[in-house]
């Protein structure tokens, strides 16, 4: 993929956890407004990734730009500063304040402040944006975050990132536990940050939902990519998919 034109590049970036080598010379390149997924089995540095480009777990060797301008090795607060949000895996929201608070405090003083201003304009989410775009929260908008479902804790996840009006959002498995109708309605919602021209990098086991909302496609496998393309070419590929993504046939690839 050309990277010309890229909001975030990766290149060759090689991530350790201790001596553990987990990504071994990763590249790849995200647009405004497109979906890149990462698939691939349990283990083999999808999450590594993520933690990687949000500043968690940074890499040794290589680089990471956003914008064209390096953030390898910057803080993760100064990475979401610069309009990266994170959905985590098992959505780590905070049980013990209301939906309300969970939502205000990315744009709150102690967080950093909202992005947008005179040199980036108006930000585009406020609280009213990300209820009216999430109604499940805005009828639970009082109670605590501990006493939400699942489906629910998931909206708030992604609402929350949204309010801090990011280009870039990273999301790490946000269909995990949920039903098919709310599987749905998270691709739904991806698909709308896209047409909004939010850029996704996207880890996802449900390798049917990812393929049909993605504009481009990575598989990742201990630490390595052994794929890259459309969504079509993996589809088509039935050695890449029964070898690296445990998935025989047209199962979950429908």
């Amino acid at each position: 993929m050309a990277q010309a034109e890229a909001l975030l590049t990766v290149r060759d970036i090689h991530t350790y956890y201790g001596d553990s080598y987990v990504l071994q010379g990763l590249s790849l390149a995200l647009r405004e407004g497109q979906i890149v997924a990462i698939l691939g089995r349990n283990g083999m540095g999808k999450t590594t990734l993520i933690r990687s480009v949000a500043g968690l777990t940074p890499p040794r060797s290589g680089d990471i730009l956003l914008r064209g301008e390096p953030i390898t090795g910057a803080r993760s607060y100064d990475i979401a500063r610069r309009g990266v949000g994170l959905v985590p895996q098992g959505r780590r929201i905070f049980t013990s304040l209301t939906v309300r608070e969970n939502l205000l405090l990315p744009a709150s003083v102690l967080a950093g402040g909202r992005r947008g201003g005179p040199d980036e304009g108006p930000p585009e989410w406020d609280l009213d944006e990300v209820l009216d775009q999430f109604p499940q929260l805005k009828a639970r908008i009082n109670n605590l975050g501990g006493a939400l479902s699942g489906g629910e804790q998931q909206m708030l996840a992604i609402g929350r990132a949204l309010m801090r009006n990011p280009d870039l959002i990273l999301m790490d498995e946000p269909s995990e536990g949920l039903s098919p109708r709310l599987v749905e309605q998270v691709g739904d919602i991806m698909t709308t940050l896209k047409k909004r021209n939010h850029a996704i990098l996207l880890v996802e086991q449900n390798i049917g939902m990812a393929l049909a909302i993605a504009d481009y496609v990575y598989v990742l496998s201990v630490g390595k990519f052994v794929f890259e393309g459309p969504p079509s070419e993996l589809t088509a590929n039935a050695e890449v998919i029964d070898r690296h993504l445990g998935v025989t046939g047209s199962e979950q690839v429908a």
